[in-house]
């Protein structure tokens, strides 16, 4: 009995295909709306994000409920991209090794993600998720700053460690990094040095092995 030749694929390979493909195309949009971000200071629109993507405003919508919902998407991909890309260094290496290795993460670090930090702060009071994303990220900065000058905090009462945590916090926050870059003018290497500097003067002496 003559029987038509089906080619197509088993119905769990065409669904794990279209899977695939929309989660690409999701990225893709996640790249896209970053990529916007940080030639425009500016919230891209659906219209701006799809012909960057090279898809449609529809693509967008049904991968994301609305631009919002994007930006937790985004703020996810950046956190984990971020953590990825500060990986600590010279943990155990003496004052100046560790200030050098810190400054230098954070700074790549900033210089990446500062425009999509300030769109997350600009509808930080929009959705809980978000401010929630925010926190995440600023316990992440403190954590490593209580990492990377271990040593030198281990020195100090509760109450002094904490001031100094929040002085370096402040120090070393997205905008330190965009006023240094954009109204000051400073390069990277420059930059990186005035942190250097100022993070020194802040920390107390280091404790000298017995």
């Amino acid at each position: 009995m003559w029987r038509p030749m089906d080619q197509s694929a088993p119905p769990h390979r065409r669904i794990d295909g279209r899977l695939l493909r929309s989660e690409r195309t999701k990225q893709v949009l996640i790249e896209s709306y970053l990529d916007l971000l940080r030639e425009n200071p500016q919230i891209p629109t659906a219209n701006d994000i799809a012909k960057r993507a090279g898809c449609s405003i529809r693509s967008v919508f049904e991968r994301f409920s609305d631009l919002l919902t994007l930006s937790f998407a985004a703020a996810d991909y950046a956190f984990a991209q971020g953590m990825a890309q500060a990986v600590a260094r010279n943990v155990d290496g003496d004052r100046q090794a560790r200030l050098k290795s810190q400054v230098e993460t954070r700074a790549a670090v900033c210089e990446r993600w500062l425009p999509l930090w300030r769109a997350l702060l600009r509808h930080q009071h929009e959705s809980e998720e978000l401010a929630f994303r925010i926190e995440r990220m600023r316990d992440a900065i403190v954590g490593r700053l209580q990492l990377m000058y271990s040593p030198e905090l281990s020195t100090l009462s509760e109450a002094e460690r904490t001031a100094v945590l929040l002085a370096l916090e402040a120090l070393t926050d997205f905008e330190s990094w965009g006023r240094l870059r954009e109204r000051h003018g400073l390069s990277v290497e420059a930059a990186r040095d005035v942190w250097i500097a100022a993070i020194d003067r802040i920390l107390p002496p280091t404790p000298t092995e017995s």
